[in-house]
């Protein structure tokens, strides 16, 4: 496995170990984007043949809490990693197939939208993510629901 001084540097730079499975999973996470925990041990066998899965799980909960990786868990739908953090963008899920796909912020910087605050409720948060998930069908399954629907 050819190591990414990128990924180690980012490791460091987190105040965590430099680790052969972690950097594993980094390129596993960044190479398959929205991957759910399954595919991400694949991919990290891949590099790493003996990585057991207890292993992956430990190195995304450590990056995920060191912010190196981003866990998103659309309703329904098992947990999925990203590498893409710190831009506080969307997601758009396909209710037919799951398909998952990146949406840039709505407007403007963090957290793009002004929560109402009618009521007060508020007062003293630090707002600094918003968390929106639009829901639909992909172009595929659009193309598949009309030809259903017109016989």
């Amino acid at each position: 496995m050819a190591d990414n001084p990128d990924y180690a540097d980012a490791l460091k730079s987190a105040a965590l170990r430099v680790t052969r499975p972690r950097m594993a999973v980094m390129h596993a996470v960044e190479q398959h984007p929205h991957a759910d925990t399954d595919m991400i041990i694949d991919a990290a066998r891949q590099r790493l043949p003996d990585v057991s899965r207890q292993t992956v799980y430990d190195a995304l909960n450590a990056l995920t809490a060191a912010g190196l990786v981003r866990r998103i868990q659309p309703a329904g739908s098992l947990a999925r990693y990203e590498s893409r953090v710190c831009d506080n963008h969307h997601h758009i899920v396909c209710r037919s197939c799951g398909v998952i796909a990146d949406v840039d912020c709505a407007v403007g910087e963090a957290p793009c939208l002004t929560a109402s605050d009618e009521q007060g409720l508020l007062e003293g948060f630090e707002i600094d993510e918003a968390e929106v998930i639009y829901w639909g069908l992909c172009p595929d399954c659009s193309v598949q629901h009309a030809s259903r629907s017109h016989p």
